[in-house]
């Protein structure tokens, strides 16, 4: 069972979100808010796997929330459910810890595969938020650091999450284990030194990895 809470202003898609997630087999709404501002103890309190965390938000942006949550929480999985996709969002978005980078108009059952990818250590990110990472990395004119010694099939990994696949995604093009995959990609996170695929992409990005 996985445990959620939502962070969403709009009653009406706070509603439509819990009713949808708490309807939906192996998942549970703990609770939902209609602003972030004690989303810190909040989280502490009801221990969640994943958060849907709305970025704008009256009182506290999501953004300002999440880098609140990760000074003394970074086991959590917090999903970023807006409705932009837009430069400056991503980036603070992926810089400040966030697992996933999600748009609202994600079709239901994408959301559910979302918010499972998030909780077994994926990191979703909707196509046009991934094109919005790649202009992003392709407009800095970063000089190509180390190769940080990746394999020649971790950069294979690597090259498929840049492209937005998912753990299942990548097993199958690869014609691997889900496991392998996992493997692999922990291995990619200790040699880039990041902790999510957000940072792994953008790095992978900077540093003219792919």
């Amino acid at each position: 069972m996985i445990k959620i809470l939502i962070y969403e202003d709009n009653p009406q898609l706070r509603e439509g979100l819990t009713m949808l997630i708490d309807g939906s087999e192996g998942f549970s709404v703990l609770a939902s808010f209609k602003n972030c501002t004690n989303a810190v103890e909040e989280i502490q309190v009801w221990q969640p796997d994943v958060v849907l965390m709305d970025i704008d938000m009256p009182g506290m942006t999501g953004i300002e929330a999440l880098k609140k949550i990760r000074v003394s929480n970074n086991d959590v999985k917090i999903v970023m459910l807006t409705v932009f996709d837009d430069n400056k969002n991503v980036f603070e978005a992926i810089k400040s810890g966030a697992n996933g980078y999600i748009l609202k108009k994600t079709p239901p059952t994408k959301l559910l595969e979302y918010i499972s990818e998030a909780q077994t250590g994926g990191a979703p990110m909707t196509a046009s938020v991934a094109t919005q990472v790649l202009k992003m990395f392709s407009q800095m004119n970063n000089e190509k650091s180390e190769d940080y010694n990746l394999s020649d099939r971790e950069k294979q990994v690597l090259q498929l999450l840049v492209n937005g696949y998912s753990y299942k995604m990548i097993a199958a093009e690869m014609f691997i284990a889900i496991d392998t995959v996992r493997s692999h990609i922990k291995k990619i996170y200790e040699k880039l030194h990041v902790n999510s695929k957000g940072e792994a992409v953008a790095k992978a990005f900077k540093d003219k990895l792919v």
